[in-house]
């Protein structure tokens, strides 16, 4: 028999007929280490796998139960093949590459620190094994692997899809990515993460973007209930364009300042905007219980508790500007349209259920009362629960608290201008739309409209007598 076929008889051997080790169970926790480098026509994948996630293989052991490192390289090929790059698809341009060539394999210990880089991960898996006396158990050891994919040109733009969430209950993937550039752009995510582009384009970074934007709004049941809590009293979609317009800008500001590393980095912070968020709620809707709010003062009071929402929405968003690639602003921007087109599609919806509700089911102002304070009674559960977590924090202050509120101090004073700048552009809009004859001047424009109309079919024929 010539020697291939005999090693691969081995391998299908010990693959698929168990012999000394039975079929384990689906480990809990797993963590997949991987690194993505183009080179001129190849690519390199390098993946670190925990050798317990490669369940129904039964891998060889010596009689004392520890892995035969001797006969177990003649398995490692099928079990990458089997339970990693069946599972990994990478593109370039859009265009899938073909299956990978298995360049080398071998078992590493779990306190190798190879893969802290590049180079040394790939020095470490073409190096030489370890040795066979080294006694391991297999459910104790990592599967080091290389994939060489072909490619037309290392500036292309790659995608990788990396549906390795089978390999346990709750599967932690850190990838790196080395572009031609020198730069490295690190990944984590946690299941399935669909197609991450590696190197997207702004337009894709934005499309993206704005997709997570809309469906946020629309599973935030605070924001949900916030914006609820401003739309009652007015319920018409002209008189809350300032109020959503307020709360728009409020909250952009705070969110690029977050994504910009301009924010408070404590572990108290993020429990603190919860917590400022749900007592947001609460002002609201007693506001609207109480009644007699005016336009100025809604639109005023979204301002400034949209600077709050703003760093909401930048808690929810930190795990994704990884995907944003080199477009940071963009994702940014095209997050805050997508909210946007969130909050106008509720609004949409919200208006005419309101105007429908106060009209044949309750009277409006009763109404009013009874919605506002079921949104109070929700809104001051959480913040007692989210007020109970953030008690459990020790407050201290520290040089880089204090230089960190001295910062905040002045962007409130620059947020203070904004705002009086913007009462008076919304003060001398409305103060203009009270004072515009609609009826007049809309007599004026079909008067206007008539005369050019009458212009023009008076000129053609001249035009016409003179071209003869």
């Amino acid at each position: 028999m010539p020697p291939r076929i005999f090693v691969a008889f081995l391998a299908a051997f010990y693959l698929f007929f168990p012999s000394s080790a039975a079929a384990h169970d689906i480990p809990n926790d797993v963590v997949v280490q991987a690194f993505v480098r183009p080179q001129r026509d190849r690519l390199h994948l390098l993946v670190r796998v925990p050798l317990k996630a490669m369940r129904d293989i039964s891998f060889p052991e010596r009689a004392s139960g520890y892995v035969d490192l001797a006969r177990v390289n003649v398995v490692l090929p099928g079990a990458a093949t089997l339970w990693i790059s069946d599972f990994i698809e990478i593109y370039e341009n859009d265009i899938r590459l073909s299956k990978p060539q298995i360049v080398a394999t071998r078992i590493s210990l779990p306190s190798d620190r190879s893969f802290a880089s590049y180079e040394d991960a790939l020095a470490h898996i073409t190096g030489p094994p370890l040795s066979n006396d080294t006694n391991v158990y297999w459910d104790q050891t990592m599967l080091d692997v290389l994939f060489e994919y072909p490619i037309q040109s290392e500036q292309s733009r790659f995608s990788i899809h990396p549906a390795l969430a089978r390999l346990g209950l709750r599967v932690v993937t850190a990838l790196r990515f080395l572009p031609p550039s020198g730069e490295v752009r690190a990944f984590e995510f946690t299941g399935d993460p669909g197609l991450v582009r590696l190197d997207p384009r702004w337009l894709q970074a934005a499309l993206r973007f704005v997709d997570l934007g809309f469906f946020h709004i629309l599973d935030g049941t605070d924001h949900l209930l916030f914006l609820l809590c401003l739309v009652i009293p007015f319920r018409r979609l002209g008189a809350l364009i300032p109020v959503v317009t307020a709360f728009t800008i409020a909250h952009s500001i705070t969110l690029i300042a977050s994504a910009y590393n301009l924010a408070p980095n404590f572990l108290w912070f993020p429990p603190l905007i919860e917590t400022l968020i749900a007592i947001s709620i609460v002002y609201m809707a007693l506001e609207n219980i109480v009644g007699g709010t005016s336009l100025q003062r809604r639109w005023m009071m979204a301002f400034g508790f949209g600077l709050v929402h703003g760093f909401g929405f930048s808690f929810a968003l930190r795990q994704s500007l990884q995907f944003a690639g080199s477009h940071l602003l963009t994702s940014l921007l095209s997050f805050n349209v997508g909210v946007e087109l969130g909050q106008l599609l509720v609004l949409i919806l919200l208006i005419p259920a309101l105007q429908l509700l106060f009209r044949y089911a309750v009277a409006e102002r009763m109404g009013a009362i009874i919605l506002s304070a079921l949104v109070a009674h929700t809104g001051w559960h959480w913040t007692l629960d989210r007020g109970h977590v953030l008690a459990q924090f020790r407050f201290e202050w520290p040089d880089a608290l204090l230089a960190s509120a001295l910062r905040w101090l002045i962007v409130i004073l620059l947020l203070g201008a904004v705002l009086w700048f913007l009462k008076t552009i919304f003060q001398r809009w409305a103060d203009r739309a009270q004072g515009i004859d609609w009826k007049a001047f809309a007599g004026k424009f079909r008067i206007g409209v008539s005369a050019i109309a009458r212009s023009a079919l008076s000129d053609g024929p001249r035009e016409a007598g003179r071209d003869r």
